[in-house]
């Protein structure tokens, strides 16, 4: 039987993030993003609070708390803005919790325990120029030379490219297996052979920092390579099911921004002499936003009570990231459309909320890929099979912490 009441300890999690997004992201975002600024400071603000590793065990440093959590806390801060989302996103879900599921010990004390502190910003590296979707086309090269590994290539549309320390790089060892010759690479910015590239222009997410990294024979360690060769598809789709959870769980938080600007406005405007949220039309798109809060929410809790369970939840978390990141687009867009004219500037925020929204529908795979990974479980062309190695399910062995 599934509860979906928030613990004592989630709703002080909830609550923690939530006066933190209102102090120290709220006031400032509307001139970080206005700028293209990230603010690095947030990431020092986020370790302080034991938000950098919420749901990785205290044994390597993080918080102990459930997966569940970890959801709350990327809602909340989406809430604030996606930017710092998306850094929790990358490191915690798609790097760190890589990490618990498919390092060694020795990896985990090297990387996941300063990253779960905090002290240590985590990044990934997929996406290339020319794979995105199709991940099997990487142009990315490893080729092994004694003790090491020299890679060539680049990634783009990587978050924290020129904040994170530590990078999951996914490249070919053997070209002729196609993806079943991608093999994964933990890298570190300070090896010869690094550098990154910020990408400027961007249509949304603009206080985020994204870019390029790239790599020009570095020399890799053999000990950086995370799990075996040819593991890194499997990898890869691993880390996605969980990047996605936290994508879906920021989506909410957009949702909720969009209806909290919303229902303000709607009791200070007046048109023909009453407040514009006596309006029908205007109530419909109210509505809309409540019930896809509350259906994402769902979705979310749904993947994640999986995850608390150490079950596979590929298909739960795919419809979760779909339905959560449409509903938030929708949601902007219909804030926008109460706003007016208004909504077409920056006095208001739901023009960001509406920018920030189109990115998720993209990335961690697109609405179409969704889609059609939703048809064929309905259809019987796609099961899941259980992975060699799951995540650890929730509770973990040491009592889980709540940050002060």
């Amino acid at each position: 039987m599934m509860n979906f009441d928030l613990s004592e300890e989630q709703v002080l999690l909830r609550n923690t993030v939530r006066s933190f997004v209102d102090k120290e992201i709220m006031p400032y975002i509307s001139e970080w993003d206005s700028k293209g600024h990230f603010e690095p400071a947030i990431m020092k603000r986020l370790a302080d609070l034991g938000l950098m590793g919420v749901c990785i065990p205290e044994a390597y440093g993080g918080s102990g708390m459930d997966y569940n959590s970890l959801a709350i806390v990327c809602e909340e801060l989406e809430r604030g803005d996606t930017a710092f989302r998306t850094a929790v996103s990358v490191h915690t879900g798609l790097n760190s919790m890589t990490l618990l599921q498919w390092g060694s010990e020795e990896q985990k004390q090297k990387y996941l325990a300063p990253q779960a502190k905090g002290e240590k910003i985590g990044a990934f590296g997929l996406t290339e120029p020319g794979a995105g979707s199709d991940v099997a086309a990487l142009a990315s090269t490893a080729v092994k030379n004694g003790d090491h590994y020299v890679l060539n290539g680049q990634k783009t549309w990587i978050s924290l490219c020129d904040v994170a320390d530590h990078f999951i790089v996914f490249a070919y060892t053997d070209k002729s297996k196609k993806h079943h010759g991608i093999s994964a690479f933990i890298v570190e910015r300070t090896m010869p052979g690094f550098s990154s590239k910020a990408i400027k222009g961007k249509f949304g997410i603009r206080a985020g920092n994204t870019g390029e990294i790239f790599f020009d024979h570095m020399k890799i360690p053999k000990e950086n390579l995370l799990g075996e060769e040819g593991e890194g598809f499997k990898i890869a789709m691993s880390a996605l099911d969980n990047g996605r959870f936290t994508v879906a769980a920021g989506a909410c938080g957009l949702i909720m921004a969009s209806l909290e600007a919303s229902v303000k406005y709607c009791h200070e405007r007046q048109t023909f002499g009453k407040e514009i949220g006596r309006h029908q039309l205007v109530q419909q798109m109210i509505a809309n936003m409540e019930a896809g809060l509350q259906m994402s929410r769902l979705l979310v809790y749904k993947a994640g009570e999986l995850k608390n369970k150490g079950k596979r939840n590929t298909r739960e978390t795919s419809l979760a990231k779909w339905q959560a990141c449409d509903f938030a687009n929708k949601a902007a867009d219909d804030a926008v459309q109460i706003h007016g004219a208004y909504g077409y500037s920056d006095e208001y925020p739901v023009a960001r909320y509406l920018r920030n929204s189109k990115a998720p529908v993209i990335y961690e795979g697109t609405r179409e890929i969704h889609k059609v990974m939703q048809a064929e479980y309905v259809l019987g062309y796609r099961a899941d099979k259980q992975l060699n190695q799951m995540l650890p399910a929730w509770p973990f062995e040491m009592e889980s912490v709540v940050p002060q």
